[in-house]
């Protein structure tokens, strides 16, 4: 297998690229070394690309570089810097994959890491599948991502670097409290694991559970869904219109066909949405479900494109470009 370690210059990439290395021979893995300049922090940046480039080289690796402008992607689509880089890095990586350079790419993300974005999931609102935090393999079109350090701590990665004396880079970035991360990072789950020592371990078990879960679920929707929905509206002496409008777009379920499970019911109607392009929040789709029940409202608006209309049989999504 051709695996592409995806290494920043910090402990864990720079751990994971060794300890793939040293398995290399007896697993079979073909490696390679990639990384992203996101076009920020300046000449840390350049000085973490050169540290990478010469770790490559010492174990006589081939070496890929992509340069990114980060700040301007992040302005672009309305992104935060940490949205727009991890966006950019990604793009870099599928197409990696899609090109055939590699079978998987390889990152380091740890069980701190897995910690830190499953609450940064709740704290934001998240369905279960956010909770779901970080995958161990994301499938990709073509090869897929893999996280083999997930079971890991990052105190553990540092403490065998230094066992093997081998030096990494620090992102200054990291220490920044004005990132979100950060705070979780060195502020909340320390006060956290306070009340709980195992807090990470606990975190990194409820991202487990929420992926197998809506695993089970996303499976029961693909079976269920494509019954349940009907295009466009009734028209009369039968059968079904649907809006020959290029801005407009509409489907419908049948109220009395609609399991009565609240949370089939809710997953059913955020995946009917999805089917418009839309994501609905936990407000939005609760008044959707309110609007199932025979005195429930007519017509909702439930975000700028999309809205809900109900009739006696049928609760009807339609989604406006403008």
């Amino acid at each position: 297998m051709r695996v592409a370690v995806a290494v920043s210059g910090g402990a864990d990439s720079v751990a994971l690229l060794r300890r793939l290395i040293d398995l290399a021979p007896e697993i079979g893995l073909v490696l390679s070394v990639v990384h992203v300049h996101h076009g920020i922090r300046g000449a840390e940046a350049d000085a973490d690309a050169a540290f990478v480039a010469a770790l490559a080289a010492d174990h006589s690796l081939i070496f890929h570089r992509r340069d990114v402008d980060t700040p301007h992607a992040a302005q672009q689509n309305h992104e935060t810097l940490e949205e727009a880089a991890r966006n950019l890095r990604y793009a870099w990586f599928r197409e990696l994959l899609e090109q055939g350079e590699s079978d998987a790419v390889a990152t380091a993300h740890t069980l701190d890491d897995q910690a830190e974005t499953v609450l940064h999931k709740l704290l934001r609102g998240a369905w279960t599948e956010g909770l779901g935090g970080i995958s161990p393999v994301i499938q990709c079109a073509r090869g897929a991502i893999l996280r083999p350090f997930l079971g890991a701590r990052h105190a553990e990665i540092e403490t065998w670097l230094r066992s093997i004396n081998h030096s990494w880079r620090e992102d200054a970035s990291n220490a920044d409290i004005a990132f979100t991360r950060n705070r979780i990072r060195h502020e909340l789950l320390p006060m956290l694991s306070t009340y709980n020592p195992q807090i990470h371990f606990q975190l990194a078990n409820l991202a487990t559970l929420a992926r197998d879960e809506d695993a089970y679920w996303q499976a029961e929707l693909a079976r269920i869904l494509p019954s349940l929905l009907l295009p466009g509206k009734p028209v009369r002496g039968g059968g079904r219109a649907t809006s020959t409008h290029p801005e407009e777009a509409s489907l419908a379920l049948e109220i009395e066909r609609l399991p009565k499970s609240p949370a089939l019911r809710r997953r059913l109607l955020r995946a009917a949405a999805r089917q418009l392009g839309a994501a609905l929040n936990f407000d939005q789709t609760e008044k959707l479900i309110a609007m199932l029940s025979p005195d429930g409202a007519r017509r909702q608006q439930l975000t700028a494109q999309l809205h809900a209309e109900r009739s006696p049989r049928e609760l009807r999504l339609i989604k406006r470009k403008s």
